[in-house]
């Protein structure tokens, strides 16, 4: 069992990293172009809108409360006068409702595809293998956030899982800090290492190519053919 978690636990999680990295670059190198969601919006927008930014903005938010629970560690939060009780309610609170609305814009977002005959169509084999593990992703963290994220709880996963995910980054994991962690919790990460691993080869890696550069691109400068010049979309007297 000793030889299991460490290579759950231990070996797993860097070899997950591997493949993200690697295939993410095969993925550059040989499909460049294939960095896309493959747009359907001309086939269905009204539930689009919707589930769109539902799923997305959730997703943000979720992500952001995975990064505050296990990078910031209890003696911070103790520091700042943080309780548990506040720390705990709030990471209910805001990662239940953030969990709740990826989970609702997933749900509408594979019932659109199921309904409309050409997204179905244009459902590849990734699609139908990474959607479901997605879906157990999701569950698996908001099972995770509802029994662990009371305040009283008998397991406290910023001293569990979270120690254990700060160790990775020092190469020294501690395996036993995972090992003893609940199942839900231990379940969720190994769901999470395999959504990771998958990342690259299907259409989640477009994720890897928002348009962060229009937040600071210049203005455009281009001339009109009239009399009068336009610079950076004001006139030039």
């Amino acid at each position: 069992m000793k030889h299991l978690h460490t290579a759950l636990w231990g070996v797993l999680p860097y070899l997950t990293l591997v493949v993200l990295v690697a295939g993410t670059a095969w993925r550059y190198h040989y499909d460049r172009f294939g960095f896309t969601t493959r747009s359907s919006q001309l086939h269905e927008s009204r539930l689009l809108r919707v589930a769109g930014p539902l799923f997305h903005y959730g997703l943000l938010f979720v992500i952001a409360g995975h990064v505050a629970g296990l990078l910031v560690p209890e003696s911070l939060t103790d520091r700042l006068h943080v309780g548990e009780r506040v720390y705990h309610a709030n990471a209910l609170i805001a990662g239940g409702t953030a969990g709740l609305a990826t989970l609702a814009g997933l749900a509408l977002l594979l019932y659109r595809r199921v309904r409309t005959p050409a997204i179905r169509a244009a459902t590849s084999r990734s699609d139908r293998v990474v959607y479901p593990v997605l879906v157990t992703v999701v569950l698996a963290g908001l099972t995770a956030t509802a029994s662990g994220a009371r305040a009283g709880s008998a397991y406290d996963y910023r001293l569990g899982v979270s120690v254990w995910f700060r160790s990775l980054f020092a190469l020294d994991p501690d395996v036993t800090a995972m090992a003893g962690a609940p199942l839900v919790y231990r379940l969720h990460a190994l769901l999470a290492m395999a959504l990771f691993a998958l990342w690259p080869f299907t259409r989640l890696v477009h994720a890897f190519t928002a348009p962060l550069g229009y937040l600071v691109r210049p203005y455009v400068v281009y001339r009109h053919r009239g009399r009068g010049e336009v610079r950076a979309g004001r006139p030039v007297r």
